[in-house]
């Protein structure tokens, strides 16, 4: 899917008008959502852009890095500079994710492409707002202002949810707990890779603000300063909360399989009592069940007595274990 969206650059009017890919205009922002390849290929052919630089971010496994292709008259291709970031996703329940965000800028327009509607990009669903597509770089920095917003909006619901789990262990253990750990456990551990790699980017992306021969693409502009200061807080800041959280898992994964180990040791060593405290009776009656001459055989009372020797051993052995915390 392909839509194109362009900011009134009149005062007079701020607002966005929708246009069609043939009837592109300089200023435009143009969003790809799951692109095909006939789609990738006209707008390749309409930007000029390499084609490489618009599929690269439809492989699920690319990382975050920054290329530049520069003004190639013999291939026809114009300068433009391809940021692939990683932002956060979250399916649902408790699994958490990333996905590639392709983001190309040339000296015409603004591209971005992605596998799956996204809460990062504007739309219906909110997404960055107060954006021009005239002003490319602020663009770029409010996507990925956003993103780091979003990955520590996720970070806090997922310490949440870590926070719910811990105290239903508490409670009682269950296999649900353990499986919902996994998940959150799984999803830090992409949150971290992604985060880490995506910081990396933004710290590449700052020398290209220093490149004269980026300026035309990417002219960090001083009202655009503030905005980057921030971009790096905020990536800084959601980088240390997920170490923390992701020590924080770990040390909750680690003692759900000590607790676990420990509620087995509990249950054995119970196992083994009642199975020592039964053995006695089983004992005295096959002793006294021998087909040979014992106490009490012509007693008319013999049974008692010997039920009796047998519960009294097994209270014996019941308050001797007690007295040693076997119970």
């Amino acid at each position: 899917m392909i839509s194109v969206l362009r900011t009134h650059k009149s005062h007079r009017n701020s607002g966005h008008e929708e246009l069609s890919l043939d009837a592109l205009r300089p200023g435009s922002w143009i969003n790809m959502v799951a692109p095909t390849r006939q789609e990738l290929e006209d707008v390749a052919r309409i930007t000029s852009v390499p084609l490489d630089f618009l599929s690269a971010a439809l492989d699920v496994e690319e990382s975050s890095r920054i290329d530049v292709e520069e003004l190639d008259e013999d291939t026809g291709y114009t300068a433009s500079l391809l940021m692939v970031i990683n932002i956060p996703k979250h399916p649902g329940s408790f699994s958490f994710d990333t996905l590639p965000l392709g983001i190309v800028i040339t000296d015409g327009c603004f591209i971005t492409v992605c596998l799956e509607e996204n809460p990062i990009l504007p739309g219906p669903g909110g997404g960055v707002s107060g954006f021009c597509t005239w002003k490319r770089t602020r663009f770029l920095l409010q996507i990925l202002y956003k993103t780091a917003d979003t990955y520590l909006q996720y970070l806090n619901e997922m310490n949440r949810m870590s926070d719910a789990i811990e105290k239903s262990m508490r409670r009682a253990m269950k296999n649900e707990e353990l499986f919902r750990l996994m998940d959150l456990e799984k999803g830090m551990t992409f949150f971290t890779g992604s985060i880490r790699s995506t910081r990396a980017a933004v710290d590449k992306l700052m020398r290209a603000f220093r490149n004269p021969q980026l300026q035309e693409l990417v002219k960090l502009r001083e009202a655009d300063e503030d905005l980057l200061e921030d971009v790096i807080v905020e990536y800084d800041q959601a980088y240390d909360m997920v170490r923390v959280y992701s020590d924080v898992l770990s040390g909750m994964m680690d003692a759900a399989a000590s607790i676990i180990s420990n509620n087995l040791n509990i249950v054995m060593k119970f196992l083994a009592v009642v199975t020592i405290i039964i053995s006695i009776p089983m004992l005295v009656s096959g002793l006294w069940g021998m087909n040979v001459p014992v106490p009490f055989a012509e007693h008319p009372h013999g049974f008692l007595w010997v039920s009796c020797i047998a519960v009294a051993v097994s209270a014996a052995a019941t308050v001797w274990l007690w007295w040693k915390r076997m119970f």
